[in-house]
């Protein structure tokens, strides 16, 4: 195992002053940290100024890495690597908070920058590639999984293929809501669908045989992928409602594993928008329009 050298009188100096503060704390209780901040703390006491000789057989065994092993900053020990979001070290000069696991990089995040923050080096993902486990789940990165294998060893855990378990027949995660309306205004019906394989949506009418909008203007309905992964969302629009559009529509999602339908109700409440009583701009127009007449 890699030993520590001699402490310098500085480093002294700091273990003197921690334990006066410790001392007069109360209840001499120490306020808790994070385990990486307390492991590069320990680094610092322990590395001194330069790594001794390297004996392996005295090195601990380090339990409960999930996101893997790193060797220590003396190359000589096994240690716990530090878990996406953990804050890190960004490159090998320094050795305080720790190195990141397998499949994790340690970056900057910009995004605190716009925020007007100072930016703290945070591991991350190096993948965003969905995985379906031999467990029969589905895990949104690589980086999760392995927290998953590492958690449990003896579940031989393995990835099964990319992208997610197949989940079945599509599963309506926000199906369309009963309007009630009135005659000229317009209506939306929404239907969000999630499926692997995917899925496609249809739309029709009660008592209809086509497919919605079929050869109707006032009639459309458009498609576009998400909000999530693997989710596709599609709207039915009615433009003007008429008393005729009265009824009931069905939203289909459909794979090649099955189909399920979600529906709802335009209900018409007899009464219409009234007309917009005309202006003298509109007078002006109706009589140019008779002079070119």
């Amino acid at each position: 195992m890699s030993k520590p050298a001699n402490p310098t009188p500085s480093q002294l100096l700091f273990l003197l002053l921690c334990l006066s503060w410790a001392l007069t704390w109360p209840c001499g209780a120490l306020p808790s940290a994070p385990d990486y901040l307390q492991r590069g703390w320990q680094r610092l006491l322990e590395e001194g100024e330069s790594c001794s000789d390297c004996s392996p057989e005295e090195c601990p065994t380090p339990r409960g890495c999930l996101a893997g092993l790193v060797r220590d900053p003396c190359d000589c020990c096994w240690e716990c690597a530090n878990l996406e979001g953990q804050i890190c070290d960004l490159d090998n000069t320094n050795h305080f908070y720790g190195k990141c696991g397998d499949h994790l990089e340690c970056k900057l995040d910009t995004g605190d920058l716009r925020k007007g923050e100072v930016p703290e080096p945070q591991c991350a993902c190096l993948s965003s590639q969905t995985l379906c486990g031999s467990d029969g789940k589905t895990y949104t990165q690589i980086c999760k999984f392995q927290e998953v294998f590492h958690a449990h060893p003896e579940a031989n855990l393995t990835v099964a293929h990319e992208g997610p378990c197949e989940s079945g027949k599509p599963q309506i995660l926000s199906p369309p809501y009963d309007v009630w309306n009135v005659t000229g205004q317009d209506v939306i019906f929404g239907c969000e669908v999630f499926a692997y394989p995917m899925a496609s949506i249809e739309w029709r009418k009660d008592g209809a045989e086509i497919l919605l909008p079929g050869d109707d203007p006032h009639i459309s309905v458009q498609f576009r992928g998400g909000p999530q992964k693997y989710e596709v969302t599609g709207w039915l629009q009615i433009q003007g409602v008429r008393v005729t559009d009265e009824g009931t529509y069905r939203c289909f999602a459909r794979n090649r594993v099955g189909e399920v339908a979600a529906l709802a109700n335009l209900n018409m409440t007899g009464l219409s928008l009234p007309r917009p009583r005309p202006g003298p701009e509109d007078d002006a127009e109706s009589e140019e329009s008779d002079d070119y007449y």
